[in-house]
């Protein structure tokens, strides 16, 4: 995220201190969509409502597939929109920033921009329940550079099949799984758990869910890339780096 404040000079003969701007914009930003699923609230077929603290969110899928999701407020961030991109997104934070900056900034510009990444990256969603943070909250998503090496050499290859396997998918755990069902015709699987923040609970169509036997910290994400690698090829070595973010992530060796 760019941001460009305009406005009249303070007693500091500044607009908005440097300090204050990171601390302050960048906390309002990241309260507002930061580590939550984002809905369209005002899209056809949506169904948002909030009970107390809490808040359900469900919809169709294409061919018959539902979602939902029940949670604590916070971990949903339900915007009056038809569709979620960065056009859409950026004039309503912008006002939410507006809203936090003194009186002599008289306007706040903002651009939101994707990570460039050259090459393969994975799309997913997930939450932690051991996390002490907000990375507990339920299907809340990454986009992530991933790179594979094999025996040394970078395998854009197997970087695209894996990329291709987790686009727009749900990593999930085996041990949050309560339900395996079937609704019009279409598998789906549920799960909750409990963390620190509140219960958890998100139904997804199968064909949507990618299952794990661990937690789906980036760790074991790379972990299991690399573990499930080198069983359909034991005779390479690989090395996986999973990133989760910009310049972070994890290294899995097998």
């Amino acid at each position: 995220m760019d941001i460009e404040l305009s406005g009249d000079l303070d007693e500091q003969g500044m607009v908005f201190d440097f300090g204050d701007v990171k601390k302050i914009l960048r906390q309002a930003a990241e309260d507002m969509i930061d580590h939550k699923l984002v809905v369209p609230q005002d899209l056809l077929d949506m169904n948002v409502e909030q009970k107390g603290e809490r808040i359900e969110v469900s919809c169709g899928f294409p061919g018959d597939a539902q979602f939902y999701i029940s949670c604590p407020a916070d971990a949903i961030a339900a915007l009056p929109l038809t569709e979620i991109d960065i056009e859409s997104v950026e004039p309503l934070l912008t006002k939410h920033l507006q809203s936090v900056v003194p009186d002599n900034v008289k306007k706040v510009k903002i651009r939101l921009r994707e990570e460039n990444i050259q090459g393969a990256y994975y799309h997913y969603t997930h939450g932690l329940k051991k996390h002490a943070g907000n990375c507990q909250r339920i299907a809340h998503g990454h986009r992530s550079k991933l790179e594979i090496f094999a025996d040394g050499q970078r395998s854009q290859l197997t970087e695209y099949q894996w990329a291709k396997k987790w686009k727009d998918i749900y990593i999930g755990s085996w041990e949050d799984v309560v339900q395996e069902e079937t609704i019009n015709g279409v598998e789906h699987m549920r799960f909750k758990y409990t963390a620190s923040q509140g219960d958890f609970e998100l139904l997804m169509p199968k064909k949507r869910v990618y299952m794990i036997d661990t937690d789906s910290t980036v760790e074991w994400i790379a972990e299991h890339i690399a573990q499930t690698l080198k069983k359909q090829r034991p005779q390479n070595w690989f090395t996986v780096r999973a990133y989760e973010g910009v310049k972070k992530g994890a290294i899995a060796e097998r």
